[in-house]
């Protein structure tokens, strides 16, 4: 059964707004998706009706919150299919995620005289961490470069192991090319050597389905706000062998099993990883985000991104003189980054939003990139599930516009 686009539509009342007496076109989805009603309205309960700290009270209150947090736990769980509930460590986001495994799981197997391999196309979250990491400690970062195509160069990626190679950390999806990067088949290579694989998921799990297990991830990490979820909210996935291993990431509330002057005991998985008051209220509407996914069909929500990417990269690449579209691996998440001739990304990003279209500009904290590609900045539309054809039309319409004012 074909999807229903405009009914969904109807469950994200900020798609009716108004810019500059034009309908909104929101193609900013990289950054952050909207959000349906049924989550809003599951943050508003949250506020409203169950609000007491979770874990904490034998009161109906905190009884209730507790459980909604805890059954987002097992539903996100699911939903990657992990072994069990207690691999899954609510975060504030991708970035602290990130942050948790470089400082307590590489803090814990790196040495100064070790190397972690990055890849070229990694957002900074994932490789700012080790970076200070590194600061501490004295490791090497070796970096994957790309093919022309936006692909990574999985020779060289083979190539960098050596003896000393102890980490891999790569992007699942580049937020900038959109090139969906072979996970599975890295992971595998990786372990036959005996290195353990932290994946940054931040721009996969919104587009496709995830099984943890089958791609044998040791780590993965992704946000609720990119899945139509809450902001404020994150999801650490780690295999049990090495979170049980690991040191906490903070102290304090909760992560505790018993605290004296002398010495502290940590709670078991996966508590001893969140410490203090979780935002317990955007957890518990995760799961409404993982109702709607679900719902919709992930299989649909890939199906109909890859239609509109389809149809607007060929049009702007037959209507759009001059247009430069960065990333082109095959089978790409829907990503265009693209550059108008010479002109400034800036430029063309104010002058679409006075047409009423959001789309981000810049370097998507992705400067390493940038500059292997010998630019600045891009211009960056992505799309989501609720993303018409005809908005893609207007989207073009709207380019073309621009690019004969700056010509």
């Amino acid at each position: 059964m074909a999807l229903d686009i405009h009914k969904i539509r109807e469950d994200f009342p900020i798609l009716n707004r108004e810019l500059y007496g034009r309908r909104l076109i929101y193609l900013d989805n990289s950054a952050t998706s909207e959000t349906p009603r049924e989550v809003v309205e599951a943050v508003v309960n949250g506020y409203t009706h169950t609000k007491a700290n979770v874990h904490r009270g034998v009161h109906t209150l905190s009884q209730e919150a507790t459980e909604l947090q805890e059954t987002a736990r097992r539903r996100v769980a699911e939903f990657i299919n992990a072994d069990s509930s207690d691999e899954v460590i609510f975060t504030r986001g991708t970035t602290e995620a990130l942050n948790l495994v470089a400082s307590s799981f590489g803090g814990m197997i790196l040495g100064k005289d070790d190397e972690i391999i990055l890849t070229v196309m990694e957002h900074h979250a994932n490789i700012v961490p080790w970076q200070l990491l590194q600061a501490r400690i004295g490791f090497r970062i070796r970096v994957v470069p790309m093919l022309p195509d936006g692909a990574l160069d999985l020779e060289a990626y083979r190539s960098l192991f050596n003896e000393h190679t102890r980490l891999v950390s790569c992007t699942h999806a580049s937020n900038v090319l959109g090139t969906v990067n072979p996970v599975k088949e890295m992971i595998a290579f990786a372990h036959s050597k005996g290195v353990p694989f932290v994946v940054d998921g931040a721009q996969a799990v919104p587009h496709m389905k995830i099984d943890v297990r089958d791609i044998d991830a040791d780590f993965y990490a992704f946000s609720a706000h990119k899945m139509y979820g809450p902001t404020g909210v994150g999801v650490l996935y780690g295999k049990r062998e090495w979170l049980e291993k690991m040191p906490p990431y903070q102290g304090g509330g909760e992560m505790i099993e018993n605290v004296s002057f002398e010495k502290t005991t940590f709670a078991e998985l996966p508590y001893k990883f969140e410490a203090g008051t979780p935002d317990f209220v955007g957890i518990a509407a995760l799961s409404k985000a993982l109702d709607f996914m679900q719902r919709t069909g992930l299989d649909n929500i890939a199906s109909h991104e890859h239609e509109l990417l389809d149809y607007t990269t060929r049009r702007l690449e037959a209507e759009v003189p001059d247009i430069r579209i960065f990333g082109k691996a095959p089978g790409k998440c829907a990503i265009i980054s693209f550059l108008i001739g010479n002109e400034h990304h800036y430029d063309v990003g104010m002058l679409l939003d006075k047409l009423g279209i959001a789309v981000r500009t810049g370097h998507h904290c992705a400067q390493p990139l940038m500059r292997s590609l010998g630019i600045e900045g891009t211009v960056r539309a992505s799309f989501a599930i609720y993303n018409t054809q005809e908005e893609a039309d207007r989207f073009v319409e709207a380019v073309k516009r621009v690019s004969a004012m700056l010509q």
